[in-house]
């Protein structure tokens, strides 16, 4: 009865998985609670573990190594025991608990934390209370990680969001190879009827575009999906084409002028690299000595609005080395900003 106990008590949806011995084998563990945490995250690789093997390297005999997979069974993980004797982690009709490694309970944290920054309306709380349940359970040497991979600026949701039931239309339509109709206003706010064979919808710039072939323009083009609405399907289909040459990604980006990574953006602040080790984001770019007195910052960035608000934020004297166009830039702004202070 104690074991249980053990098997049954509460324990966290996500938590970090044991860590392996120098010979690849994992560390042998004392009570079945862990022997099952064990169990689980080798089960978790997706491949199928013979007896044998399994059992050595959980580090228990094959007849325990059975009563814990009827145990894992019980508590709703669906694994499958094929003809040869192998046993394999399917899916099944219910998402169960998962044991994390560091590396991807990191990874997780750091993409739920982007896609609060999605464009799709509906899915941000669930990014949310996602992030949320992983963030209270992550150890803080992860966390410490965590946030040297991100952004020091809070996040910024932006006004153009997509319905996700547009996304899931599309991407059916496309999967099953049928036509699509809806309505699109274009950059120039023109509307207009489109009649469209879709291909893949592709993720630029945080926005979604769908790449299709217009039937009345007969040519390949590229839709922003916010701007899709009466979105139908009329029940036809069409024999897939050959996709444009440059690729999906490369077509989708070229169509839409998507600026390449710009130069990078030096600085020069006077004040020693340690004064400024606190106050720049570092981790995105490098900050070095020049002498006692000075240092150089270097970092490529597509925002330099962002960029100069926060060498600004610093409060410490600086000056732009290069390139010359964010020079221009920061002369612009900072006759902006003077003129909105003139009486």
């Amino acid at each position: 009865m104690r074991v249980t106990r053990e098997l049954h008590a509460p324990k966290p949806a996500l938590s970090p998985a044991p860590d392996l011995t120098t010979r690849g084998t994992l560390n042998r563990m004392a009570g079945p609670s862990e022997r099952i945490v064990t169990l689980l995250s080798l089960l978790q690789d997706g491949r199928a573990w013979h007896v044998a093997e399994l059992a050595e390297r959980a580090s228990t005999s094959p007849r325990t190594l059975r009563r814990d997979i009827h145990r894992l069974r019980d508590l709703g993980y669906p694994v499958a025991r094929s003809s040869g004797g192998s046993y394999q982690l399917v899916s099944g009709d219910a998402m169960p608990p998962l044991v994390l490694t560091d590396e991807e309970a990191l990874a997780a944290t750091v993409g739920l934390r982007f896609a609060v920054l999605d464009q799709i309306e509906e899915t941000t709380s669930a990014a949310d209370t996602a992030l949320a349940k992983l963030e209270r359970l992550l150890p803080s040497r992860l966390r410490h990680r965590m946030e040297a991979l991100l952004p020091p600026t809070p996040p910024v949701h932006t006004a153009e969001q997509v319905a996700p039931h547009t996304l899931r239309q599309l991407a059916t339509s496309a999967s099953l190879h049928q036509h699509v109709r809806f309505h699109y206003t274009d950059h120039a706010h023109q509307h207009s009827q489109r009649s469209t064979e879709p291909y893949h919808q592709v993720l630029l710039g945080r926005r979604w575009y769908l790449l299709g072939w217009d039937l009345d323009r007969e040519d390949w083009r590229t839709y922003r999906v916010d701007r899709i609405t009466d979105l139908t399907v009329p029940g036809t289909t069409f024999d897939p084409r050959d996709l444009p040459s440059s690729g999906v990604v490369r077509f989708v980006r070229d169509s839409h002028r998507f600026p390449e990574t710009p130069p990078p953006a030096v600085v020069r602040f006077h004040a020693p690299a340690a004064t400024l080790s606190e106050l720049l984001p570092h981790h995105e770019g490098r900050l070095e000595d020049i002498d006692e007195s000075s240092c150089r910052y270097t970092i490529t960035i597509h925002s330099w609005e962002w960029l100069l608000i926060t060498l600004t934020a610093t409060g410490i004297p600086y000056r732009i080395e290069s390139p010359d166009e964010l020079v221009t830039y920061a002369r612009d702004t900072a006759q902006r900003i003077a003129q909105a202070a003139d009486p």
